[in-house]
């Protein structure tokens, strides 16, 4: 943990959110003297008041560690680079358009790298006038199946949750050039772009 970076970051964060010093000491119970002394630099938190200090400012605590907290600005909710993270544990889906702190189930997730489908792996794409009409014969058991599919352009996204006993069958919406996205629970995150 970095002296300095950390103390800038409470500062900021602390101001942020409207507090004094003061304020924040005492829902640390610490003396407005330690905080004014961590954000000068001249000493860290102690390790137990981290999860406090993390709940006050509603940050992570890798955050508060790293001293640093920079925004996702070039990121700007671009829904083209959406990423998206499962749960191996639960099969959850999270999304989000930037850097993010994601967990599920006490384990740390990390965004999935999608993989361009090759020509056998590809989702069949059928334009049925004002829909895309997308099956697939991907097998779909228990171990082996695709979870979910997405579609995404420059300003919208949408998933369409699957399951194993189901076989592909969805109706999109036509809309301009975008790309599908889907999980294939040992395959990893494939995709496709399509256009009208």
């Amino acid at each position: 943990m970095d002296r300095v970076k950390t103390g800038k970051l409470i500062k900021k964060l602390r101001t942020d959110r409207g507090l004094t010093q003061k304020h924040l000491a005492e829902k640390l119970y610490v003396s407005d003297k330690t905080v004014s002394k961590w954000e000068c630099g001249g000493g860290c938190p102690d390790l137990s008041l981290l999860t406090a200090l993390s709940e006050v400012f509603g940050t992570e605590l890798e955050v508060l560690l790293s001293g640093n907290a920079e925004r996702n600005e070039k990121e700007k909710g671009d829904m083209n680079k959406l990423r998206y993270y499962v749960c191996r544990d639960c099969g959850n889906i999270i999304t989000s358009t930037g850097k993010a702190a994601v967990s599920c189930c006490g384990n740390k997730l990390t965004a999935l790298e999608p993989r361009r489908a090759g020509d056998n792996e590809k989702l069949k794409v059928e334009d049925i006038g004002s829909e895309w009409y997308i099956t697939s014969d991907h097998e779909m058991t228990k171990e082996h199946h695709i979870s979910f599919v997405a579609y995404s352009s420059d300003s919208i996204a949408m998933i369409f949750k699957q399951y194993p006993e189901w076989g592909i069958s969805i109706h999109l919406p036509k809309y301009r050039l975008g790309r599908l996205v889907w999980y294939c629970t040992e395959c990893g995150l494939l995709y496709q772009d399509i256009r009208p």
